[in-house]
């Protein structure tokens, strides 16, 4: 809808003539889904990435990856491990005595900044604490607090939810599981994907 007009767009071309069926709803979820994050700001994207090629060399950016990419820019300020570690919730069961839960700040403890940025980045989608620090965090619909869930089984990596900030981690039994899987989670997933 624009300006109280309602106007069809297609997908792809011949579009409007092709009925979505069990054998191409992926491929429409996915044109659908990329129309509605790239509407309305094309434009200004294109000339965002002009702009910035203008000020840096594109050979020197294509040797990061996107998460690379935003530590180089936004830069690695020391995180505050008792601030985040006190504005974080915990549900299903888990809360700041369980064994898992002393078992991941250790963990995190051990981590240099880099990977602790990357864990922050790999759950809430950026590298950056607010200035005004954990407690300021902010998911899709507004404040919304690092949280750890129990989720899953002990074979499963971590999983996370960056519109709410949430790290869904199993129950490992032991120290050195848990940061094996947080690490692969953190170091070798992408930061967003459909299913």
């Amino acid at each position: 809808i624009e300006f109280l007009e309602i106007k069809k767009r297609e997908l792809k071309s011949g579009g409007a003539n092709i009925q979505v069926t069990e054998k191409n709803k992926k491929e429409y979820i996915e044109r659908m889904v990329k129309w509605r994050v790239e509407r309305g700001v094309v434009q200004q994207t294109e000339a965002l990435v002009r702009g910035f090629y203008e000020v840096v060399d594109s050979r020197l950016v294509s040797v990061f990856d996107a998460r690379e990419l935003e530590l180089v820019i936004a830069g690695t300020a020391e995180i505050d491990l008792n601030d985040w570690r006190n504005n974080t919730e915990y549900r299903g069961g888990y809360h700041d005595g369980h064994i898992v839960i002393r078992w991941f700040w250790a963990a995190v403890e051990r981590f240099n900044n880099e990977q602790r940025l990357r864990l922050l980045q790999f759950v809430t989608g950026t590298s950056s604490v607010p200035y005004e620090g954990f407690a300021a965090l902010r998911g899709s619909n507004g404040l919304r607090r690092f949280c750890i869930e129990k989720w899953g089984k002990i074979t499963s990596l971590p999983r996370a939810h960056t519109c709410f900030n949430r790290l869904d981690l199993p129950p490992y039994p032991s120290y050195s599981m848990l940061c094996e899987k947080l690490l692969t989670a953190v170091e070798e997933t992408s930061t967003f994907g459909l299913e």
